[in-house]
Protein backbone atom coordinates (compact mmCIF):
# COMPACT_ATOMS: atom_id res chain seq x y z
CA UNK A 1 0.00 0.00 0.00
CA UNK A 2 1.45 3.58 -0.43
CA UNK A 3 0.84 6.77 1.03
CA UNK A 4 0.29 9.74 -0.92
CA UNK A 5 1.06 13.03 1.61
CA UNK A 6 -0.11 15.94 0.16
CA UNK A 7 1.23 18.89 1.56
CA UNK A 8 -0.18 22.33 1.28
CA UNK A 9 3.02 25.25 0.37
CA UNK A 10 3.73 27.40 3.21
CA UNK A 11 3.96 31.06 2.48
CA UNK A 12 7.31 32.70 3.15
CA UNK A 13 5.85 35.41 4.93
CA UNK A 14 5.23 32.72 7.95
CA UNK A 15 8.77 31.59 8.52
CA UNK A 16 9.58 35.43 8.93
CA UNK A 17 7.27 36.26 11.10
CA UNK A 18 9.01 32.85 13.22
CA UNK A 19 12.29 34.49 13.09
CA UNK A 20 11.25 38.10 13.58
CA UNK A 21 9.67 37.03 17.15
CA UNK A 22 12.48 34.61 17.86
CA UNK A 23 15.02 37.37 17.16
CA UNK A 24 13.36 40.30 18.63
CA UNK A 25 14.31 39.34 22.29
CA UNK A 26 17.27 38.53 21.79
CA UNK A 27 18.49 41.66 20.63
CA UNK A 28 17.19 43.09 23.54
CA UNK A 29 19.50 40.68 25.69
CA UNK A 30 22.39 42.03 23.71
CA UNK A 31 21.46 45.85 24.54
CA UNK A 32 23.56 48.75 25.95
CA UNK A 33 22.97 50.82 28.76
CA UNK A 34 23.91 54.25 26.88
CA UNK A 35 27.25 55.01 29.53
CA UNK A 36 28.31 51.74 28.32
CA UNK A 37 31.26 52.83 26.57
CA UNK A 38 34.46 54.18 26.88
CA UNK A 39 35.64 57.81 28.37
CA UNK A 40 38.07 59.63 29.17
CA UNK A 41 38.39 61.47 32.77
CA UNK A 42 38.45 65.14 32.98
CA UNK A 43 42.10 65.48 32.26
CA UNK A 44 42.37 63.39 29.34
CA UNK A 45 45.05 61.41 30.88
CA UNK A 46 43.18 57.92 31.41
CA UNK A 47 40.35 56.46 29.62
CA UNK A 48 37.50 54.22 31.46
CA UNK A 49 35.64 51.38 30.65
CA UNK A 50 32.43 51.42 31.96
CA UNK A 51 30.33 47.81 31.79
CA UNK A 52 27.49 45.96 33.16
CA UNK A 53 28.46 43.19 35.17
CA UNK A 54 26.19 39.94 35.41
CA UNK A 55 24.76 41.45 39.07
CA UNK A 56 23.05 44.28 36.66
CA UNK A 57 24.94 46.88 38.62
CA UNK A 58 27.40 48.90 36.41
CA UNK A 59 31.25 49.17 36.96
CA UNK A 60 34.21 51.30 35.44
CA UNK A 61 37.87 50.54 35.02
CA UNK A 62 40.67 52.17 33.54
CA UNK A 63 41.84 50.44 30.04
CA UNK A 64 44.63 53.14 28.88
CA UNK A 65 46.73 55.68 30.61
CA UNK A 66 48.24 58.57 28.72
CA UNK A 67 51.61 58.11 30.51
CA UNK A 68 51.66 54.00 31.58
CA UNK A 69 55.25 54.01 33.10
CA UNK A 70 57.17 55.58 35.96
CA UNK A 71 60.59 55.24 35.95
CA UNK A 72 60.15 52.67 33.29
CA UNK A 73 58.25 50.56 35.40
CA UNK A 74 53.31 49.85 35.06
CA UNK A 75 52.08 52.67 37.09
CA UNK A 76 50.70 50.93 39.91
CA UNK A 77 48.41 51.87 43.03
CA UNK A 78 50.53 53.45 45.40
CA UNK A 79 48.54 55.50 47.25
CA UNK A 80 45.70 52.40 47.96
CA UNK A 81 45.58 52.58 52.08
CA UNK A 82 45.63 48.56 51.91
CA UNK A 83 49.38 47.80 51.57
CA UNK A 84 48.50 44.76 49.47
CA UNK A 85 47.41 46.58 46.69
CA UNK A 86 49.95 49.38 46.06
CA UNK A 87 51.57 46.94 44.04
CA UNK A 88 48.47 46.34 41.77
CA UNK A 89 48.99 48.21 38.19
CA UNK A 90 47.07 50.98 37.65
CA UNK A 91 45.45 49.97 34.44
CA UNK A 92 42.82 47.30 34.91
CA UNK A 93 41.83 48.78 38.12
CA UNK A 94 38.27 49.09 39.23
CA UNK A 95 37.53 52.80 39.59
CA UNK A 96 33.78 52.50 39.51
CA UNK A 97 31.53 49.98 41.69
CA UNK A 98 27.98 49.08 42.79
CA UNK A 99 26.17 51.67 40.01
CA UNK A 100 22.39 51.40 39.91
CA UNK A 101 20.39 52.53 37.04
CA UNK A 102 17.67 55.40 38.13
CA UNK A 103 15.86 56.55 35.92
CA UNK A 104 17.02 57.21 31.96
CA UNK A 105 20.12 59.23 33.12
CA UNK A 106 21.47 58.83 36.52
CA UNK A 107 22.82 56.48 38.25
CA UNK A 108 23.26 56.14 42.16
CA UNK A 109 24.70 54.05 45.27
CA UNK A 110 27.74 53.44 43.70
CA UNK A 111 31.58 54.43 45.07
CA UNK A 112 34.53 56.27 42.95
CA UNK A 113 37.91 55.44 43.85
CA UNK A 114 40.74 58.25 43.37
CA UNK A 115 44.36 56.39 43.09
CA UNK A 116 45.90 59.92 43.52
CA UNK A 117 45.05 60.10 47.16
CA UNK A 118 43.55 56.18 47.72
CA UNK A 119 40.25 57.88 48.82
CA UNK A 120 36.86 55.84 48.08
CA UNK A 121 33.81 58.31 47.77
CA UNK A 122 29.91 57.89 47.33
CA UNK A 123 29.56 58.79 43.92
CA UNK A 124 26.46 59.75 41.40
CA UNK A 125 26.92 59.71 37.48
CA UNK A 126 24.72 61.79 35.18
CA UNK A 127 24.97 60.90 31.45
CA UNK A 128 24.30 63.45 29.18
CA UNK A 129 24.86 62.65 25.73
CA UNK A 130 28.69 62.70 24.96
CA UNK A 131 29.33 63.47 28.45
CA UNK A 132 29.26 62.28 32.18
CA UNK A 133 29.16 64.32 35.11
CA UNK A 134 30.54 62.18 38.00
CA UNK A 135 30.27 63.57 41.26
CA UNK A 136 32.51 62.05 44.55
CA UNK A 137 30.97 63.26 47.99
CA UNK A 138 31.21 62.45 50.95
CA UNK A 139 28.42 61.61 53.57
CA UNK A 140 25.89 64.29 51.60
CA UNK A 141 26.12 64.41 48.08
CA UNK A 142 26.05 68.80 48.27
CA UNK A 143 29.48 68.28 49.91
CA UNK A 144 31.27 67.37 47.24
CA UNK A 145 33.30 67.62 43.73
CA UNK A 146 31.87 67.13 40.30
CA UNK A 147 34.05 65.95 36.95
CA UNK A 148 33.24 65.83 33.79
CA UNK A 149 34.08 62.70 31.46
CA UNK A 150 33.73 62.92 27.58
CA UNK A 151 33.37 60.04 25.23
CA UNK A 152 36.56 58.59 24.22
CA UNK A 153 35.20 56.34 21.29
Amino acid sequence: MQYIIHMKPISIRYPFFILLFITIPTFKCFAQDAIERLWFNEEKTAKIQIYKATDGKFYGKIVWLKEPLRNGKPKVDDKNPKEALQKQPLIGLSLLKGFNKDGDNEYEDGTIYDPKNGKTYSCIIKHKGTHLDVRGYIGISLIGRTTTWSLAE
